[in-house]
């Protein structure tokens, strides 16, 4: 039988507890990494939800626009029955497929203005002066939506997608 002087008993009895510290601070940083983890994923669902809203967005503005391209593309016809302002039948249409896909485009009602726009005289080969001849307006068209997330603070400004594009 050894005998233990009183030295090395003191220490053994100071080390005792040194272990389960090590075990108590390995669960805290396991705890903070599930936690962060738990944060990440919440954030990846919420960005997932915006990037289906844009991507409606996107699909309803390039609906509104093949829309016009098959129609009559004068700029009254045009501005008659897709102008937001005019509320024609052609966007009461896609204003209310618009509502019924994007959260708050009620509250948000998306916008559709037409311009007419005359081709630049310096690009038909005349000077700046020059009329041009035989070339007929563009209409430029803006379609705006608008939509406000249900996740989103009631303090934050709305979403939106603006597209530009001339029909001719």
């Amino acid at each position: 039988m050894t005998r233990k002087t009183p030295h090395q008993s003191s220490a053994a009895a100071g080390c005792s507890g040194f272990m389960l510290l090590e075990v108590l601070v390995a669960l805290l940083i396991f705890a903070l990494g599930v936690l962060g983890l738990v944060g990440l994923q919440a954030n990846a669902v919420k960005q997932s939800g915006q990037a289906k809203y844009r991507a409606d967005a996107t699909l309803l503005a390039n609906e509104m626009i093949g829309t016009m391209w098959v129609s009559n593309r004068s700029f009254a016809a045009l501005t008659a029955g897709f102008g937001s302002a005019a509320g024609g039948a052609q966007y009461t249409a896609w204003k209310a497929r618009v509502a019924a896909a994007l959260p708050g485009a009620a509250t948000y009602p998306p916008l559709v203005t037409i311009a007419q726009v005359n081709p630049l005289p310096a690009l038909v080969g005349g000077g700046a002066s020059a009329p041009a001849v035989g070339l007929t307006p563009s209409n430029r068209v803006t379609i705006t939506l608008r939509w406000k997330s249900p996740s989103d603070p009631s303090g934050d400004p709305p979403s939106n997608l603006i597209v530009v594009t001339e029909i001719k």
